[in-house]
């Protein structure tokens, strides 16, 4: 248990019906009449939905504890994306739901952060960058730009993300994982 005034970015609560949210910001407010209360941005754990909610300010609210460990991507077991401790070297089998939009940056060798509660992963997140080889990508041609001077490439996990005209297939690139955008060449 934990108290509203002591709140922080990053914290995990266990909120009606036992669902975990994770505050993405906090304010405490003093307002000039009544008492102090404090205004939450609150992002649901598993489901990512945002919601704000508003506490009284001191009131007892529940936390949870996440477990957070950098784990090594492996190889893929069937549906499921084995992942390996580097300190202890145990193996997880996280299934595709649960590692969610990440799955379109994973190679192996790659670390990510996989967060688990009782035992149960929550989920699983990439660095906000990662670099990339292109796959396969059609000839830049010059001339007629109504895309704004982009063509569609496939990365080597097959997702497919849009570059500038002048990528080549087999060129290492550096993507954001968030968005799926092209940040740049990697010079070897």
């Amino acid at each position: 248990m934990a108290s509203t005034n002591d709140l922080k970015n990053g914290m995990v609560l266990k909120l009606e019906g036992g669902q975990l949210w994770s505050v993405v910001e906090f304010q405490h407010v003093k307002p000039g009449k009544g008492p102090a209360f404090v205004r939450t941005k609150l992002k649901n754990v598993l489901s990512g939905k945002t919601v704000d909610k508003t506490f009284n300010a001191g009131v007892k609210v529940e936390t949870a504890t996440v477990d957070k460990r950098d784990m090594q991507f492996s190889y893929m077991d069937g549906e499921y994306f084995v992942f390996m401790d580097m300190q202890t070297y145990d193996q997880l089998h996280v299934d595709r739901k649960t590692v969610g939009d990440a799955a379109n940056f994973l190679v192996e060798g790659f670390e990510a952060t996989v967060a688990q509660h009782e035992d149960e992963v929550l989920f699983v997140e990439l660095p906000a960058a990662v670099e990339l080889t292109v796959k396969e990508t059609e000839p830049g041609v010059q001339g007629d730009r109504s895309t704004g001077g982009t063509k569609p490439a496939v990365l080597e996990t097959d997702h497919q993300i849009q570059v500038p005209l002048f990528i080549t297939t087999g060129e290492k690139i550096k993507v954001d994982t968030r968005t799926s955008d092209y940040l740049g060449r990697v010079n070897s």
